[in-house]
């Protein structure tokens, strides 16, 4: 292949090589922002999603125990540990006792 008379090397470089190569690069960083904020787009829906998703929840888990526990079992769950408790404090208190005694 002969090289064609009058376009020398640095010409074709300068006139043909550079702006493709600018073009190519513009092209690859355009590309590079646009999936940067399309990521960031798909991450701001994916927490609005989830922060929905987390009050739906919390709605239906108050509408679960405002549904199906009735007042009269609370109240009887609740005697039943007042009276743990009050075992165990009484326990402690015997213990301490004897230690007091002790010394």
């Amino acid at each position: 292949m002969q090289p064609v008379p009058g376009v020398d090397l640095s010409w074709w470089i300068t006139a043909v090589e550079l702006p493709a190569l600018a073009g190519l690069f513009w092209i690859n960083w355009r590309n590079h922002r646009a999936a940067e904020e399309e990521i960031d787009e798909i991450r701001h829906s994916q927490d609005v999603g989830l922060a929905h998703l987390r009050q739906h929840l919390d709605a239906y888990k108050l509408d679960v125990a405002k549904t199906y526990v009735s007042i009269a079992y609370l109240k009887d769950v609740e005697e039943r540990l007042t009276g743990h408790l009050i075992r165990i404090e009484n326990k402690l208190n015997i213990n301490q006792s004897k230690r007091a005694g002790d010394l």
